[in-house]
């Protein structure tokens, strides 16, 4: 049947510009790969169009060529809107779009945490317990998955999959750590990009503060550069994992672990966390200097140091002065020429 004349005129006026009977906002899916008339009979078995004007819908959009461009997704119907203006909405691709944020330093367990809490992610690899089968899953067996996942705030439509999901974070990963690598100074002691990506790890663990970040990196790039322990404290709670209660003991840093920076020269085996642009951009341009030391100044900065001894006075300064003064009195007997000593 086609809309002609007169009757046509009268179908579209008093059919297909009259609001559907929506007493709130709705979201209505449209399947992929499904025709006009089969959305139109959806309509109708919802009670959201009667027959003529299902029928007056679909003929009207094949008159204009308009049927074939309905695209597949989830859309928001306001109240009022009419069937030509639900046509419009369906052809315009303005599909819902769910967010799912990964923040920068998280692991890998914060994120499959986050992945597998999402209301809107179709789950698909709720059976699958250790990393191994679920890097298989994606499509990168025997590869580890830390750090591997760019943290970033990312748009999806209904009926994404987790793996879908985990798939395009990866890539873009992939795609930033390509990019950084290009622009890497030459002279760095690092073999590859994945040496670069676990670099920037310990810089994203390090510090919250964009600006110190080339800083650090120059650090640990001279210290690899020298075969010194980096010494930095993340990769050891890495290693406690769970245990790990928020305080770092002696013990601990004699722990046996590869990635134990403290009883272990070079880099750790593999990320120990989601670094962000600028931590990867750091990694391969770090900040020239001849420090090697940075202690935490307990306002989310650092002091950094050239010597050794310098930084004994660091530490004595803004981590002994006020929480240990037993241990600063120690210290001071020491290095009695210490500018915090002599305050």
């Amino acid at each position: 049947m086609t809309i002609v004349g007169a009757g046509g005129y009268w179908l579209y006026k008093y059919r297909l510009t009259v609001p559907l009977p929506l007493f709130n906002d709705i979201h209505y899916v449209v399947e992929s790969n499904i025709t006009l008339s089969e959305v139109a009979k959806d309509l109708m078995d919802k009670g959201l169009l009667d027959y003529p004007t299902a029928l007056a819908w679909v003929n009207l959009a094949r008159f204009q060529k308009r049927a074939h461009l309905i695209k597949a997704g989830e859309y928001r119907v306001p109240v009022g809107t009419t069937p030509q203006q639900l046509l419009d909405i369906m052809i315009s691709g303005k599909t819902i779009q769910y967010t799912l944020t990964i923040p920068e330093g998280w692991n890998f367990y914060q994120l499959m945490t986050a992945v597998r809490a999402h209301p809107q992610l179709i789950q698909t690899l709720a059976g699958l317990s250790s990393d191994d089968a679920i890097m298989e899953k994606l499509g990168w067996p025997k590869q580890h998955p830390e750090g591997r996942f760019y943290p970033d705030t990312y748009l999806f439509p209904t009926r994404t999959t987790d793996v879908e999901f985990l798939q395009r974070a990866y890539k873009v990963m992939q795609a930033k750590l390509k990019a950084a690598w290009k622009q890497r100074d030459q002279d760095l002691p690092l073999k590859s990009p994945d040496e670069a990506l676990v670099l920037a790890s310990l810089i994203e663990k390090e510090t919250a503060v964009a600006e110190e970040r080339p800083l650090i990196a120059g650090v640990f790039i001279r210290r690899l550069k020298k075969n010194m322990l980096l010494q930095t404290d993340p990769t050891v709670i890495y290693a406690l994992g769970k245990t790990f209660d928020g305080n770092i003991r002696k013990q601990d840093l004699k722990m046996d672990s590869p990635y134990n920076t403290y009883i272990n020269k070079g880099l750790p085996p593999t990320p120990i966390a989601m670094p962000g642009k600028s931590a990867l951009e750091a990694a391969v341009k770090p900040k020239p200097g001849d420090t090697l030391f940075f202690v935490a100044k307990g306002d989310g900065s650092h002091h950094f140091s050239t010597t050794y001894e310098e930084h004994e006075c660091a530490v004595i300064e803004y981590q002994l002065k006020a929480k240990f003064p037993n241990r600063y009195h120690n210290q001071c007997k020491i290095y009695s020429n210490c500018a915090a000593c002599r305050s």
